[in-house]
C-alpha cells in the first residue's frame, strides 16, 4: 500500500480569497475544492490558467469522452500518478469504458494488441500514449495509425493534447505528493 503526504500544507478548504479565482474553481468542481486545487491555489496565477485549460480539456472538445478519459488513465497508470488515475477512472467507466479495460491498463504496452478489449482507434490511442508518455517522440507508423482511427485532423491534435496536458497533470500530483481524496 502506497502512504501518500503532501510535501508542502495545502491551503485551506475553506479558503475564500483570491474570490475570482476560487469561485471559478469552485464553480468547475461543484461548489468543493480537491487537494489539487488547495495546492495549485499556493499561486493563484497558476491555479486560475490551470482551471480554465483543463476546464477546456475536460468539456470542449470534440475527442470522445471514453477516448480523453481512456488517455486520462493510461497516462496515470505509466505515471504512477494514483490521484489522477482514481480520479478518472469513474469517468472513464461513465463515457463507455469497462472494468476489464481498466484493469488491463496495468500492463498497457501489451494492451496494443488487445483486439478482444480494445477497438482499433482504442489501441491507437494506447500506443500514442506510451509513446508520448514514456519516449516523448511518436514513431512515423503510430501517427499514421492514429490519424487513420481518428475522423479529422481537430480530433488528432486534441488526442495528443490530452495526452500532454495529462502528463503534466500527473507529472504536479506526483512531484508534489498531492494526495487522493
Amino acid at each position: 500500500m502506497l502512504l501518500w503526504m503532501a510535501r508542502i500544507p495545502y491551503q485551506p478548504q475553506n479558503l475564500s480569497e483570491p474570490q475570482t479565482i476560487v469561485d471559478a474553481i469552485r464553480r468547475r468542481r461543484g461548489g468543493k475544492l480537491l487537494n489539487l486545487d488547495r495546492m495549485l491555489l499556493h499561486s493563484p496565477p497558476y491555479a486560475m490558467g490551470w482551471n480554465r485549460f483543463l476546464g477546456a480539456v475536460r468539456s470542449e472538445l470534440s475527442l470522445s469522452p471514453k477516448l480523453r478519459e481512456l488517455a486520462m488513465c493510461g497516462v496515470a497508470v505509466l505515471n504512477g500518478a494514483e490521484y489522477e488515475f482514481r480520479q478518472h477512472a469513474p469517468l472513464f467507466l461513465q463515457a463507455g469504458g469497462t472494468p476489464a479495460q481498466l484493469e488491463a491498463l496495468s500492463n498497457l504496452e501489451r494492451e496494443t494488441e488487445n483486439h478482444t478489449l480494445f477497438d482499433p482507434q482504442e489501441r491507437a490511442a494506447l500506443q500514442l500514449i506510451l509513446e508520448m508518455t514514456r519516449h516523448v517522440r511518436v514513431s512515423d507508423e503510430t501517427f499514421a495509425w492514429v490519424r487513420a482511427t481518428l475522423p479529422d485532423h481537430q480530433q488528432v491534435v486534441e488526442l495528443v493534447g490530452v495526452i500532454a496536458a495529462y502528463n503534466m497533470v500527473s507529472r504536479f500530483l506526483v512531484a508534489l505528493g498531492v494526495e487522493p481524496e
